[in-house]
């Protein structure tokens, strides 16, 4: 039960006076008079509200649903915002960062990523925070060449707990063009 001086949310101040208003307009025209100033019966009045609870959107204002693409631009900007963010991270780790035993990869087959060159990351959080993970896969060739580096995000990962991620490769594609992933860097922060 709420006590005096207690913050009350404002949804919950302004629900009592949303629903007094119209039993407010209906008991006063119920008590109304018939014009001769005695009081008497009222002639019965039929309360109908012509516009709707403040805040409440009307019809006209409701935002269309979003569409697929609506949905893949704003999936596509948050993970870019996420890469960007790792990024940021790693260029300000030392050596290979401070969460390389936190981090491993395991390639993925050419045949089931569609010739792809794909390695699932798996991160563990040993800590007792949870934490955002940056880290850097490197697709090497066979004589030891970078083909190319995929940076991921991993964001708050859990206290103890273990998430998992596909990184692919944007040019090491082909399969003349063996590629194992290697991490190269990782960061916790």
């Amino acid at each position: 039960m709420p006590q005096i001086g207690d913050t009350v949310p404002s949804s919950r101040r302004l629900a009592p006076a949303l629903v007094a208003a119209p039993l407010l307009a209906l008991a006063l025209a119920a008590c109304g008079s018939d014009g001769d100033g005695s009081g008497g019966s009222a002639t019965p009045t039929t309360v109908t509200p012509t516009s709707e609870a403040p805040g409440t959107p009307s019809a006209t204002d409701t935002p269309s649903p979003p569409t697929q693409q609506d949905l893949e631009e704003s999936v596509s900007a948050e993970t870019e915002r996420i890469r960007s963010s790792a990024s940021a991270q790693l260029e300000d780790a030392e050596g290979q960062g401070d969460a390389m035993d936190d981090v491993s990869v395991q390639g993925v087959p050419t045949a089931d990523t569609g010739d792809l060159r794909t390695g699932l990351v798996r991160v563990t959080n040993p800590t007792d925070e949870a934490a955002f993970y940056a880290v850097q896969v490197d697709f090497v060739a066979g004589d030891g060449t970078v083909v190319d580096t995929v940076v991921a995000g991993f964001p708050d990962v859990g206290p103890g707990e273990q998430v998992e991620r596909y990184v692919s490769s944007r040019t090491a594609g082909g399969s003349d063009t063996p590629t194992t992933p290697r991490i190269a860097k990782a960061e916790r922060s």
